[in-house]
């Protein structure tokens, strides 16, 4: 297939195996993972505890390596790169939300969002700008120099939201992002997420246990015991 194609995907995982040595155990937690994604869309994973999602999320967010298979962005085999290659990789192609906000509690929203930029040595100017720019998108442009104890937690969830788009990822991973937050809280992270996604055009793939909002993707898959065991296309 042709990398130039626009309708081909820019992400494809091909038998993609994790497992865990635990003492003289071999825990299997992903047994055959098949998947692609295109450019812009969104993909809701959902699927019981210990079903391995998260473990999935973390190989195609090049946290983790896969035991056995192939993850390739745009064609080219990701796990051939060195670690520090990947590092420079995942801190300019993928955006991470996860379930815990992870903000440093003596930054302010501004400082925490343009923190994934500042290790890439962008212009202060420009981080700066496009950090005010993003917390403004994300509802947040009134709390730029507030702190996250100062703040709600679905405020601090939005700064990270903001943090993992600073870069302008091909890719954001959500990892239960609306989790920690009660039902009304949760529904409007969801909804940003979703506009963000429309507007951007950026990739979403959101680990969830919320089927009611994981109804809002264009793309659900429900794994069980380490594979996909559904595929639902929700475009008409």
């Amino acid at each position: 297939m042709s990398h130039t194609n626009v309708d081909s995907p820019f992400l494809q995982v091909n038998d993609v195996h994790k497992s865990f040595i635990l003492g003289n155990q071999t825990i299997a937690v992903l047994n055959g993972i098949n998947l692609t994604l295109h450019r812009g869309e969104m993909l809701a994973m959902i699927g019981a505890s210990g079903a391995g999602k998260s473990t999935l999320l973390h190989i195609l967010g090049t946290l983790d390596r896969p035991t056995q298979g192939t993850v390739l962005y745009e064609g080219q085999d990701i796990f051939r790169l060195s670690e520090t290659e990947l590092a420079t990789f995942r801190n300019r192609r993928i955006g991470f939300v996860f379930q815990f906000h992870h903000l440093l509690p003596e930054f302010t929203a501004l400082e925490n969002t343009y923190l994934p930029a500042l290790i890439q040595k962008r212009p202060k100017h420009e981080m700066l700008e496009e950090a005010t720019a993003l917390l403004s998108e994300v509802g947040l442009g009134h709390r730029l120099h507030h702190k996250p104890g100062e703040l709600s937690g679905g405020e601090q969830q939005r700064i990270a939201v903001a943090r993992a788009l600073i870069q302008n990822p091909d890719l954001v991973l959500a990892d239960e992002p609306t989790g920690n937050l009660d039902a009304h809280t949760g529904e409007t992270i969801f909804e940003l997420l979703r506009a963000l996604n429309q507007k951007r055009g950026t990739a979403f793939v959101i680990v969830t246990h919320n089927e009611r909002l994981s109804k809002q993707a264009d793309r659900l898959i429900h794994m069980v015991d380490g594979k996909i065991d559904g595929d639902l296309n929700r475009e008409t």
